[in-house]
């Protein structure tokens, strides 16, 4: 017990340290990147203040796992430089069990991570962007035109020319039904449609249907109507980015892409990589096991230089991964998880060549 304690009084300390490190870094690296679109657009100081503050819990989360594999990796390399492990190894504790509460740690902290994105990184990111969005500009209208919605796994499609968000309308608008089996089965076209009561209520409906080889006019039937469910929300100009919502909100986003038969294979990895991410805890500090004791010089410059270099090969790795699955080469789990599993297998290489 008194190795252990002594092995984390030596990583938590240069944890925390690295993690504020590198997180203000990156808050900084923000605040340059929009310096002069805050000057230019005369935000004030403390406004400035609070968007870099809302964004610091993102960094946190950035920041993680680079801080945690230099605490571990310098830890680690110090120990070897100084001779310290050496006593422990003779002393018949090899580097796997000395170095595997190290591994529960960041085990637990990887669900740590998940949660603390979940609960607190997400809703404080939104209001970043939002805020920023505001003082910039940028803020967009939620109506929308030229609209194509597919409802029902597109058996119901809806066409129209305007959305008007504010009234929840819908203007010019055609409605193409489909039966179970893709063939059309009545086109219905409307002069506007407005929400109410759960449905979408048709203004100057004409319902169409093809009928002993003649196209016939008629109303709208009540079966139809009742169909026409589709939340007003789908014909917003919003595109949901789910790295900006929760995990609840993302699987409904998807499940709603899903059931409108449209492209859902890049924000399904992306939900997909809120859970594999919290994981590179676990592998950075496998990894920065086998990567110690590499030299005894240089030791806080090496454990630098070896922690940014993992941690690139990893983010460029996961950024490719994660574009094949957008454009389907791969599927979306494995865009998200097989980083993952990568890093896993070259953690294992590196730590059985480690010295011990």
């Amino acid at each position: 017990m008194k190795i252990i304690e002594y092995l984390f009084r030596k990583v938590i300390p240069l944890f925390f340290g690295a993690l504020i490190f590198f997180a203000m870094v990156l808050v900084l690296v923000d605040l340059m990147m929009n310096l002069w679109n805050f000057i230019s657009n005369g935000v004030s100081g403390l406004k400035v203040l609070r968007i870099m503050a809302l964004y610091v819990p993102k960094c946190f989360w950035y920041a993680t796992p680079i801080a945690i594999l230099f605490a571990v990796s310098y830890t680690l390399s110090d120990l070897y430089a100084n001779n310290e492990l050496i006593a422990i190894f003779a002393s018949g504790i090899s580097l796997t069990r000395f170095t595997f509460p190290l591994l529960i740690f960041a085990f637990g902290m990887s669900f740590a991570l998940f949660f603390f994105d979940d609960k607190i990184v997400v809703p404080t990111y939104a209001k970043k962007t939002a805020e920023q969005e505001e003082v910039l500009n940028k803020d967009k209208t939620l109506n929308n035109d030229k609209i194509v919605i597919l409802s029902e796994n597109g058996n119901i499609c809806y066409k129209a020319d305007f959305y008007d968000d504010g009234a929840k309308r819908l203007s010019s608008l055609y409605i193409i039904i489909r039966k179970e089996d893709k063939s059309l089965d009545s086109i219905i076209r409307a002069d506007s449609a407005s929400w109410h009561d759960e449905k979408w209520l048709l203004s100057g409906g004409i319902q169409y249907t093809q009928k002993d080889g003649s196209i016939k006019a008629g109303s709208v039937s009540q079966e139809i109507l009742d169909r026409l469910t589709e939340p007003p929300e789908t014909f917003q100009n919003n595109v949901i980015s789910v790295e900006t919502v929760d995990s609840a909100t993302a699987k409904v986003y998807i499940e709603h892409l899903q059931k409108a038969g449209l492209p859902f294979a890049e924000p399904m990895s992306l939900y997909y990589k809120k859970y594999s991410f919290p994981f590179i805890l676990f592998i950075v500090v496998f990894l920065s096991v086998g990567l110690s004791g590499k030299t005894r010089k240089n030791v806080m410059l090496m454990s630098l230089a070896s922690c940014i270099s993992a941690a690139v090969l990893f983010y460029v790795t996961q950024m490719i991964t994660m574009l094949l699955a957008k454009f389907g080469a791969i599927s979306p789990f494995m865009g998200a998880w097989f980083p993952v599993f990568m890093f896993v297998v070259i953690a294992t290489v590196v730590l059985r060549y480690a010295r011990t």
